[in-house]
């Protein structure tokens, strides 16, 4: 056999490889990056990131091969209280003048039953980097809108210890134990 047919051959298989690998963008329009904490231990204090981006490599046939990427806007914290929003902002938690954004990288991704994955990645909070495991449901299945662009949706979770990532301020009062829920849809558009 010659080396072309055999490099052909191996380049259709690489190709046919490639393809199954679909690239997705995070519509921040329909995600929310969520959090909860105890105040006091008497309540709970529930906020959101209103600005969530970053991308996301899926392939449906494999989910090891996933890859995502997800940045957040630190200064986009809203508990709908401008007085507390602004201390969360400040050097006495988020410092965000300092560490505008939270990144969240994957490492691996592996499933967990019918239609669940565990993601496990690098998670950056206030400049110190911790490998975290997200619990996701889904993704869905995709639908097409209708101008031709498809979406996908999925929600994940895990908890954090805000200390571990040196957000300490007023320890007193605020729980160490950070719940996180991220819901994000997906977007590939038309070609």
């Amino acid at each position: 056999m010659s080396k072309l047919p055999l490099t052909l051959v191996s380049a259709f298989l690489l190709s046919q490889a490639v393809a199954h690998a679909q690239s997705w963008m995070i519509d921040p329009a329909h995600t929310a990056a969520q959090f909860s904490v105890r105040h006091l231990g008497i309540s709970t204090v529930r906020g959101a990131f209103t600005k969530v981006s970053g991308s996301v490599q899926y392939d449906p046939s494999d989910a090891s091969k996933t890859v995502v990427q997800a940045t957040i806007d630190a200064s986009s914290i809203d508990t709908r209280n401008d007085m507390r929003d602004g201390d969360l902002r400040s050097p006495n938690f988020f410092d965000v003048a300092k560490y505008p954004t939270i990144r969240f990288k994957s490492k691996h991704v592996a499933t967990a039953g019918s239609g669940k994955l565990k993601v496990t990645g690098d998670l950056t909070i206030h400049g110190v980097t911790k490998e975290v495991v997200l619990d996701v449901e889904g993704p869905s299945e995709p639908v097409k809108d209708p101008r031709g662009n498809v979406h996908m949706g999925a929600s994940a979770s895990t908890t954090v210890n805000r200390n571990d990532f040196g957000v300490s301020g007023a320890p007193s009062m605020v729980g160490n134990d950070i719940a996180l829920t991220i819901d994000i849809e997906m977007i590939r558009p038309a070609n």
